[in-house]
């Protein structure tokens, strides 16, 4: 949909086109106050209370007037009213008719609108004026056209005929809208087009009977610009958008996509404001897939919403939902995370005051692979409350709630759990350290249902472990937690480097929890944290409170960072460990599969560099001095230079570490990976000229020996019209799946695309085409940017 500013075409050519019934001089001396520059924006310069009443300063070679009859103002014509200027061979006022007439090269601006035309006339006593032969350009604003002529039948109201519309420069004709003729109504925001045509370089591309479009702030109901792709997967593509403007508070945009291969999808968005927040609903729709029939109908679905209601009451959700697991494998698709391996579909209401909040949350899931059911959390009421400074040096707060966990999972219990934490707190902290004592009591109660729930058995009819050995229907939990943590930040000026500023920020931890069988509890929505650095002062082994893991254990560890003559941060490195004062409290959590009974963790290593603002680096690693096992890594390099840049990264995740982590919330991991994680990439980005740019990625899995995907784009970009070309090479699947690897084979989708589309009136260049893609959009792996440095 083509939109444009208010002042289109006529909106100002006319404003005074032309010399009000004022008075005007004829002045050619050297005291002319300076005259603004005829193609300047002026958009955000002060304007008069009423323009139209300024003082007329008429410049020109010479004068001839006929008393009461007319008067002709000759050679080099300059007329100036506040912003407004015009220029012309000729200006003649015909005093008995009350017109006036320009003509030779008459150019006029206001700030807004520049215009050129053979001849124009104004009456004075109508407002209407007529412009003949005119090309125009917006000032403020990519937008230029030609009309073979303009009137100005009412005070905002406007007809063109044979008049033409494009973003492209001058001398650049790249593509315009054409139109017989054109009617604009300012008062009504609205300009009409009939018989117009879409041209590129001269070739009519579309053509359309009848055509409104919105200008200025007006939403309007149209069509939208189409896209047109094609791939080896889809093959021809075009999706034609359709906006509708249904209320001043809520819209509706459709999208009809028509893929070769599959047949038509409908796509909408709906938009909604209230007293209540904001909300969109996302749908997508495919009727009977040709592609793989045997999944029928396909279609997704989202609702999102999140708002602020009198201050104290904050709603949000977020509900998608797709009709097969396979989805997001076979469709390109704006609905929800699927990057997660689930869809979350939650809603939450809370109260917040001062001193106390209040909430009541709903969580469900759709997973996408087969094998895991989760939980559902129907509902959970929560009231923390909150007494800083109960005291000096004194602070409290008590956090609790009720959940209700429910489950599809055949042989899974259900529970009603109910957890209370009052906690005080003791803060002290300088400019140059803190301080912070905190101890907590742990009350939780569950009623848990086990019909149908082997609680006996120590193994399943599969031969693995049982983690329902031991439930009881009723339990009862009180556990004191302790914790006091201490840093301190010392500087000093270099000794190797000069200027430079170095810290050493070391930090300690006490922690304690007394050990507690917990076995008779089950686990719904617990799971092992990851311990990098900073996970290595939390007071929480585990995320929820189904598992409380004991801990007799000192944290320890230190940063230390440099800071260039300009404060600015180029290097820091972080590291640390948990000693544990009895060995068996690192491993008597029921979720951690480690066996081997040990005093310390495993070293938690992080490093940022920046030299010189071009070389960049992160990197971060655990590793286990037991057992002499890198337990999980990842490692960035990026070098940036003029207009590009090149990155090479790692990760590395062992499959024990894995296990250990997720436990039973990964499903068969014996379908994902056989080894863990062992992952490299290489990306790249260059901007060869102004309008050209290209980046690709390519990605390698080690412990498979196979390509995950490369991927390849070029980009023309120029000041009015886009074109992008993509080629992706993807794995897709395993044949016939990854759990009989390593005789099961990679399954590949090559893909080429283009997208084109114009730019300018309110359209934005496409996905991926900006400098070395760092978008990725549609990406299965893409950039990460390698560096957390401050400044």
């Amino acid at each position: 949909m083509l939109r444009f500013p208010r002042t289109l075409l006529a909106a100002s050519i006319s404003a005074a086109f032309i010399v009000p019934q004022t008075q005007a001089e004829t002045i050619s001396d050297d005291s002319v106050q300076e005259l603004p520059i005829i193609d300047q924006c002026l958009i955000n310069e002060p304007e008069a209370e009423n323009p139209n009443q300024l003082p007329v300063n008429v410049e020109a070679d010479s004068l001839e007037a006929i008393n009461g009859d007319k008067a002709t103002y000759r050679g080099n014509v300059v007329v100036v009213q506040g912003k407004k200027r015009m220029l012309a061979d000729n200006v003649t006022m015909h005093q008995q008719d009350n017109i006036v007439v320009a003509e030779g090269n008459v150019t006029f601006s206001d700030g807004e609108v520049k215009t050129i035309s053979d001849k124009a006339t104004n009456n004075l006593n109508t407002e209407e004026v007529t412009l003949e032969n005119t090309n125009y350009q917006f000032l403020c604003e990519p937008g230029r056209g030609e009309a073979v002529y303009v009137a100005k039948t009412g005070k905002a109201v406007y007809e063109i005929e044979d008049g033409s519309i494009t973003s492209c420069p001058e001398g650049d004709n790249s593509w315009r809208m054409r139109a017989s003729s054109i009617d604009i109504d300012q008062n009504e925001e609205e300009a009409t087009f009939y018989n117009p045509r879409f041209e590129v370089g001269n070739v009519p591309i579309f053509y359309l009977p009848f055509l409104t479009v919105p200008i200025g702030d007006t939403r309007k109901t149209g069509f939208l610009y189409p896209t047109v792709s094609y791939g080896s997967s889809d093959g021809f593509e075009m999706e034609v958008p359709i906006y509708w403007n249904l209320a001043p508070n809520y819209d509706l945009e459709t999208t009809f996509k028509y893929m070769q291969e599959r047949g038509t999808q409908l796509n909408s968005e709906f938009r909604y404001l209230s007293d209540l927040g904001y909300s969109t609903i996302k749908s997508e729709y495919l009727a009977d897939d040709k592609k793989y029939p045997e999944y029928g109908d396909r279609w997704g679905f989202q609702w999102q919403h999140s708002g602020i209601y009198q201050q104290n009451w904050k709603f949000e959700a977020d509900y998608s939902k797709v009709s097969d697991i396979r989805y997001f494998s076979d469709m390109d698709s704006s609905i929800g995370k699927q990057e997660d391996g689930q869809l979350i579909q939650e809603g939450q209401a809370s109260y917040r005051s001062e001193n106390w909040d209040a909430s009541i949350l709903a969580r469900d899931f759709q997973v996408l692979s087969s094998g895991t059911t989760p939980y559902r959390l129907l509902p959970q009421i929560e009231f923390n409350y909150y007494a800083p400074e109960l005291m000096r040096y004194l602070d409290f707060d008590v956090i609790s709630h009720i959940s209700r966990f429910d489950t599809d999972g055949e042989g899974q219990p259900s529970a009603t759990r109910v957890h209370i934490e009052p906690g005080i707190t003791i803060p002290i902290g300088t400019t140059w350290g803190a301080w912070t004592t905190e101890a907590r009591l742990l009350g939780t109660y569950y009623q848990q249902e086990l019909d149908g729930v082997d609680t006996t058995s120590t193994t399943l009819s599969d031969s693995s472990n049982n983690p329902y050995y031991g439930l009881e229907e009723s339990v009862s939990r009180l556990i004191p937690e302790f914790r006091s943590h201490a840093a301190i930040v010392l500087e000093r000026d270099t000794v190797v480097l000069d200027n430079y500023t170095q810290t050493l920020e070391p930090q300690v931890q006490y922690l304690y929890v007394p050990e507690k069988n917990q076995n008779n509890i089950g686990k719904y929505d617990t799971t092992l944290l990851q311990t990098d650095y900073y996970g290595l002062f939390r007071s929480r082994k585990y995320s929820g409170v189904d598992e409380i893991a004991a801990a007799n254990q000192f944290s320890y560890g230190a940063s230390t960072r440099f800071f260039d003559e300009d404060y600015k941060e180029r290097l820091n490195i972080s590291f640390g460990q948990i000693f544990y004062l009895n060995k068996d409290t690192k491993t008597q959590s029921s979720l951690d599969n480690d066996t081997k009974p040990s005093n310390y963790s495993a070293w938690a290593v992080e490093m940022d560099f920046n030299f010189a603002d071009y070389l960049f680096y992160h990197g971060g690693i655990q590793y286990d001095i037991d057992s002499s096992e890198l337990q999980l890594g990842n490692s960035t390099l990026e070098y940036r230079f003029g207009g590009g840049y090149i990155q090479g990264n790692y990760r590395y995740v062992t499959r024990k570490y894995i296990e250990s982590t997720l436990g039973d919330s990964i499903g068969d991991l014996d379908s994902i990976t056989e080894e863990g994680i062992s992952q490299a990439g290489l990306l790249a980005g260059y901007e060869i000229t102004r309008n050209w740019n290209a980046s690709a990625q390519y990605f390698y899995d080690l412990t498979t020996e196979n390509s995950l995907e490369w991927l390849a784009r070029l980009n023309y970009t120029s000041d009015c019209w886009y074109i992008g070309f993509t080629y992706s090479n993807r794995l897709r699947s395993w044949n016939p799946n990854f759990s009989s690897y390593p005789t099961a084979t990679p399954k590949y989708e090559n893909n080429f695309s283009f997208n084109f589309g114009i730019v300018g009136f309110g359209t934005t260049i496409g996905a991926g085409s900006g400098l070395a893609g760092l978008d990725s959009a549609g990406n299965s792996l893409g950039y990460g940017r390698p560096f957390f440095l401050n400044n």
